[in-house]
């Protein structure tokens, strides 16, 4: 049977309800293709098609309908279709974009400003704690993650992000898609950097051969995970422009299961992180430190746990999504959740640069006791002290009139040293490597007195 012969019997047959609709809901149900007017015939068997009262608000008859389109019809003629009726039954249209923008902006705003606090908390904070490969994989990311933003803001959103794939264009979902591939690419690099920062930074603090065999480790399995990730999420469709067309039954190529793939990198990257948390934590016993302050610095390791949170709250999006569903609306919360993850890591990285402004702003709310009791210096100028030990102060007879004394020299900058967690880890990595933290100089001065 013709299409237009169907839509006339159709139309006919439920003529006498028809006269009573609006012309718009007549005019949708012509425009539906033969495949979707007999999936909605068939389902509809107490229903007139035409009565959106009877239609609208029924999950079983839309249940089935949609069982029915995606086994006999084309996704074009399901989109069209899940569109059709969504005017028919005036369903709202929704739209996240806004706050999906305001979202990507907030993160991105504060991953910047916070690596920015870093830069400058390292030029002005004390001469021990000057750049390292730590700071250079964060600002790395940083500037990789910087993009990614770009790409859901200017790219992604106006491509449909945040709305229902039925109220786009067929040109706009395929666009989508190849921004998402984009953004992913960048994800997936500066999820790697990040990781290569935290371990460079270990790298510099914890000195024993064992925890530095382990970090070395550690950095070569990231390396060879992020770049299987970024491999694997290339060519996770062939060929690669099938990925933002796969949606489209009528096209060529193959993809393995997309969701599957994100998935089990997700999975690896939390196990890699659960991993990446228990180095510090297993050095914290031969620290030299105060059990109070050692908690602190534990409770400042434990904030890496706040990023494996939202890793792990990202999988949990993704292993409910059915990518051929409503990907423009599913796939915000994972691409949400991707850019919270980032940016959480980079705010814990740098959270010791935020208690060094703290301290100079507000020195006493965040400056501590010693500091406040001994009048530290708030400005980090250093200050040398010295003290004698062992005076010796009378001579037998015979001896020659000298005195003798032993000076240890202690130089520090209290109150640098003191405001920055970083660099108290780095002047103990130094005293372990030294075997002491004081150089002890022996002198003999001849007096000028007489005893």
């Amino acid at each position: 049977m013709k299409p237009s012969h169907l839509v006339a019997a159709l139309l006919s047959v439920q003529a006498t309800c028809a006269v009573a609709q609006d012309a718009k809901v007549l005019e949708a149900i012509a425009s539906l293709s033969p495949c979707a007017l007999k999936c909605i015939v068939g389902a509809a068997t107490d229903c007139p098609v035409t009565d959106p009262s009877c239609v609208c608000g029924n999950t079983q008859l839309e249940s089935d309908v949609k069982k029915c389109l995606l086994s006999s019809c084309t996704i074009k003629e399901s989109i069209i279709t899940r569109n059709v009726t969504a005017m028919m039954c005036d369903d709202p249209l929704r739209d996240r974009s806004a706050e999906n923008r305001a979202v990507v902006i907030v993160l991105a705003v504060l991953s910047a400003c916070m690596v920015l606090l870093r830069i400058i908390q390292k030029l002005l904070g004390p001469s021990e704690n000057r750049f390292g490969l730590d700071d250079i994989f964060l600002f790395t990311t940083m500037i990789v993650f910087q993009p990614s933003a770009i790409i859901v803001v200017a790219s992604l959103i106006p491509s449909g992000m945040g709305r229902d794939v039925w109220t786009l264009s067929f040109g706009t979902i395929s666009e989508f898609g190849k921004y998402f591939w984009v953004g992913e690419l960048f994800y997936f690099i500066a999820s790697a950097l990040l990781k290569l920062s935290f371990l460079f930074f270990y790298q510099r603090i914890f000195p024993g051969r064992r925890v530095q065999l382990l970090i070395r480790i550690t950095i070569i399995v990231d390396v060879l995970w992020g770049t299987a990730s970024l491999v694997s999420a290339i060519f996770q469709c062939w060929p690669i422009s099938y990925f933002w067309l796969f949606w489209d039954d009528e096209r060529s190529g193959h993809c393995t299961n997309r969701v599957w793939v994100a998935s089990a990198n997700s999975i690896i990257s939390i196990v890699l992180d659960v991993w990446m948390i228990t180095i510090p934590l297993s050095q914290l016993y031969g620290l030299k430190m105060a059990w109070v302050k050692k908690t602190g610095v534990a409770l400042m390791f434990c904030l890496g746990t706040l990023a494996t949170v939202v890793s792990i709250i990202r999988l949990r999006f993704l292993l409910i999504i059915d990518e051929k569903n409503n990907p423009t609306w599913d796939f915000w919360d994972p691409i949400k959740w991707s850019n919270l993850e980032i940016t959480v890591g980079i705010v814990c990285s740098c959270i010791p640069s935020m208690r060094f402004f703290l301290i100079r702003l507000l020195p006493s709310v965040f400056g501590s006791s010693h500091d406040r009791s001994h009048g530290a210096n708030q400005y980090g100028e250093s200050s040398r002290r010295s003290g004698l030990s062992g005076f010796k102060g009378s001579r037998k007879p015979g001896e020659s009139n000298a005195t003798n004394c032993t000076t240890i020299f202690t130089t520090h900058n209290d109150s640098e040293a003191k405001d920055d967690d970083e660099v108290e880890l780095v002047h103990m990595r130094q005293s372990d490597k030294s075997g002491g933290g004081s150089v002890a100089t022996s002198v003999e001065t001849p007096s000028r007195y007489e005893a």
